[in-house]
């Protein structure tokens, strides 16, 4: 099991600069990954911080921890753009680069007011569509290519009890489980998607946690990852002394 910090660049972690001595601060303290979350607006938060510009400074400041956007939903950006950023940064980061997808959900406030899709099953097609784009573009169809070959790692974000984003993550190299109440929900989904996959093909199970969790119990249930996440209003100093305290 590997354990990660994920982070809302939110209020006070809204400045890139505090997101970048965060993930200093893990990958001194031996964590194994440093993400944030991709929102253009949430609810009532009124300072969001762009996560790619975020990203590109964690990379410039670490040079270990596995980064990447937890998640990105590929309904409401330009694939071509995504494909530019998301290989710029693994060259950046030295092949460090996670990229973790979703449909994104509408209760957050960022698609309507913007115009985007709103309708479930456009944005699951939008999303399938926008994947394969993206493996061809790294694939040579753009230039530099990523780090990593033959890709980029993709997880798939799928909130429990939703089985068709457990299809399409089997597909990819990652099911970011979202929303578990408990370790046999997880070993349920995780068991499904193994199915789907070849044996002999590695394939991440991930899962988030509040830091007053326990991880083993997600562990024994098949997580390979276990992200303590701090919800939507997190404070520099509860991260940064769990960060250095809490569970690795």
């Amino acid at each position: 099991m590997k354990r990660a910090i994920d982070v809302a660049p939110f209020g006070e972690l809204a400045d890139p600069r505090v997101l970048a001595s965060l993930a200093v601060a893990a990958e001194d303290n031996g964590w194994d990954g440093f993400f944030v979350w991709d929102h253009m607006a949430y609810r009532d938060v009124r300072a969001v911080a762009d996560p790619w510009i975020s990203l590109a400074a964690v990379a410039g400041a670490t040079s270990s921890v596995r980064i990447g956007p937890m998640v990105t939903p590929l309904s409401r950006r330009r694939v071509h753009k995504v494909a530019r950023e998301t290989a710029t940064l693994d060259l950046l980061s030295s092949g460090r680069l996670t990229l973790g997808v979703g449909l994104g959900a509408s209760s957050h406030g960022e698609l309507e007011p913007f115009g985007e899709v709103t309708d479930p099953r456009e944005r699951a097609r939008l999303l399938d569509k926008g994947l394969d784009d993206l493996a061809r573009y790294w694939g040579g169809e753009f230039e530099p290519v990523p780090v990593q070959r033959p890709r980029i790692p993709v997880w798939v974000a799928g909130v429990w009890p939703n089985r068709r984003p457990v299809r399409r993550a089997a597909r990819w190299d990652g099911l970011f489980a979202i929303g578990m109440d408990s370790p046999d929900g997880l070993a349920e989904m995780a068991a499904q998607a193994r199915v789907l996959r070849a044996a002999d093909t590695p394939f991440d199970v991930i899962t988030e946690i509040p830091p007053d969790d326990e991880p083993q119990r997600w562990a024994d249930a098949g997580a390979t990852w276990v992200v303590t996440d701090f919800d939507r209003a997190p404070r520099e100093s509860a991260v940064r002394d769990f960060i250095k305290h809490g569970w690795r």
